[in-house]
């Protein structure tokens, strides 16, 4: 057995200030465990002696795929299908009222993850809209995530939430060797689009929606941090578009371009 390696504190807020400067997340002390334990296996597999030779590591500069690496791990959210029913049932309702004739309903995903959340917009609007012209954008910081998410596979205990019908007709499930797991099916992974975006920086040209999701994204900014990143967020959303967060965020005092329907629902002043 090899030595166990302790995150020191002042290593623990050279990372703290790395994953700031990077993606724009203020991580608490409480996330002290998180970040051994997610970057303990990459200085194994760099044959490193510990924490401060891996920060020096990505703070030289020499190894861009690493610091991504490093990104993608400190960055990755849990999440499953469905997630707050009540947000798919008024996107439901958007779907059927903001949709303008030769217009392609657009929703973007802005925090997608590993594309659970793309994936349960992608079901609503083929059931709402079906032919009509629709659009789904999943982005990400972490280009690791999105591989994943392009792949449409989950294993079973990731999709508990989706609807009977909705499994039926957009999912096929695994048998032999790829039993336990559940497959997006073709047509519905198609008309979703992964790209990697860092919302703390320049957006990438993705044009404008009619629903924007960024849930759970804000818990990690500081509040100078959360203002930029919703404006820029906001400045893509068209006006009377619907705005979902999170339930445990808030936008109080934190912007006056959309105006509260319902806790985490929000919708742009025209």
């Amino acid at each position: 057995m090899g030595n166990v390696i302790t995150l020191t504190d002042h290593e623990f807020a050279q990372f703290q200030r790395f994953i700031f400067e990077a993606a724009g997340i203020t991580m608490s002390p409480a996330k002290k465990a998180l970040v051994s334990g997610r970057l303990a296996k990459r200085i194994q597999q760099r044959q490193l002696n510990n924490y401060g030779e891996y920060f020096r590591l990505l703070a030289s500069g020499n190894d861009v795929a690493e610091v991504q690496m490093a990104i993608d791990l400190l960055t990755t959210n849990e999440t499953y299908f469905f997630r707050e029913p009540k947000h798919f049932d008024l996107l439901r309702e958007a779907a059927g009222s903001l949709r303008r004739h030769g217009q392609a309903f657009r929703v973007w995903s802005a925090a997608s993850s590993s594309g659970e959340e793309a994936y349960s917009i992608a079901m609503v609007l083929a059931d709402t809209l079906g032919e009509a012209q629709w659009e789904v954008i999943g982005s990400d910081i972490s280009t690791r995530v999105l591989a994943r998410a392009r792949t449409g596979h989950y294993p079973l205990e990731r999709t508990t939430h989706i609807p009977t019908g909705y499994l039926k007709r957009y999912c096929l499930k695994g048998t032999g060797a790829q039993q336990g797991t559940l497959l997006v099916e073709r047509a519905l992974r198609q008309r979703v689009q992964f790209l990697q975006a860092n919302l703390n920086d320049t957006l990438p040209q993705i044009g404008t929606f009619d629903v924007i999701f960024l849930r759970n994204v804000m818990i990690y900014f500081s509040g100078e941090t959360k203002q930029q990143v919703v404006a820029r967020v906001l400045s893509l959303l068209r006006p009377n578009g619907y705005f979902f967060i999170g339930h445990s965020e808030s936008l109080h005092g934190v912007t006056d371009q959309v105006q509260p329907l319902m806790p985490s629902v929000y919708r742009k002043v025209a």
